[in-house]
């Protein structure tokens, strides 16, 4: 390998990638916790040193060059091999100490790891853990998690996943709602309901359908991708909706809506990458967190 060939830096070449898969400086910007004339200057200082246009300003936007769309791959592959890196470094910390960042829904971010979280701390203070909520499934690969609370089991050879158990769920009401009717409520009534939806209305109606109600789209008339702003809107008395009953059995103004509706199942899995799980600081905090998980209460309030 001719070594003085490469004349341009990692950080560069991680301002150009970044910025190519987010669509804007702005956006890369963001991404990389950086200011954007400082994001920018890293992307031209690439292109003076590789002696290309990797981009062309259209408007707002910038579009890759035939050099840029080129070159990307080989970026990204470098990408790669420096999450494999610091992948292998981290596998190799034998501390307790240090941040572990723990990927899951906001629901169970807010109502399930304080108390789980509340005792790492006593176990392990010298670890510091950022939750970071979304209701899609981070990529642990490319580290944008260290551990993450799924549903569904990863089906790639780098992760290690361990299925806790299978966690109950039902159609809840606030009791307010049900007061409307004075008594729960019966399936053949279903359709005539309202209910409240999370990210996705056509999935929703299909879940809600495997529980053997006929409902349509037409029965969500409020929404939102924030499961704890939709949960708020199931008691507040404003509809009704699917949720795990260790979450439900929380909240003493929710009850199942339903006198003759059985309840589901669903996985909760929990996954690091292989190697980050011979870290001792990402082994305590999994463990834990399945230690946690496996232990939280799921009985169900009556009505």
């Amino acid at each position: 390998m001719s070594w003085k060939n490469i004349a341009f830096d990692w950080n560069q070449a991680r301002a150009f990638l970044v910025t190519a898969e987010e669509g804007s400086l702005s956006a890369a910007a963001r991404a990389l916790g950086l200011t954007q004339p400082t994001l920018s200057r890293q992307v031209a200082a690439l292109e003076e040193a590789l002696g290309v246009t990797l981009f062309e300003r259209v408007s707002k936007s910038l579009i890759l060059t035939e050099a840029g769309i080129e070159l990307v791959e080989h970026v990204r592959a470098m990408g790669d091999a420096a999450s494999r890196v610091s992948l292998a470094a981290s596998g190799q910390s034998q501390q307790i100490e240090g941040l572990v960042t723990i990927s899951t829904t906001d629901l169970m971010a807010t109502y399930i790891l304080p108390d789980i979280l509340r005792d790492l701390r006593h176990k392990a203070p010298g670890v510091e853990v950022k939750v970071h909520c979304t209701n899609s499934l981070s990529d642990l690969r490319r580290r944008e998690a260290d551990i993450a609370i799924r549903h569904v089991e990863p089906d790639h050879p780098d992760l290690y996943a361990r299925k806790l158990r299978e966690a109950p769920a039902r159609i809840y009401a606030a009791r307010s709602y049900l007061e409307r009717f004075g008594r729960k409520l019966s399936r053949k009534e279903a359709s005539q309901l309202d209910y409240i939806g999370f990210d996705n209305n056509e999935e929703l109606v299909g879940y809600l359908r495997a529980f053997g109600l006929h409902v349509s789209e037409s029965n969500i008339k409020l929404s939102s991708p924030s499961g704890v702003v939709a949960w708020q809107l199931v008691r507040d008395g404003l509809g009704l909706c699917i949720m795990a009953d260790e979450i439900a059995n929380r909240c003493p103004d929710i009850v199942p809506a339903f006198a003759d509706v059985d309840p589901v199942t669903f996985p909760i899995w929990l996954v690091t990458h292989r190697e980050l799980h011979t870290s001792r600081r990402i082994r305590t905090v999994f463990d834990h967190l399945a230690e946690g998980l496996l232990a939280v209460d799921v009985s169900v309030g009556n009505y």
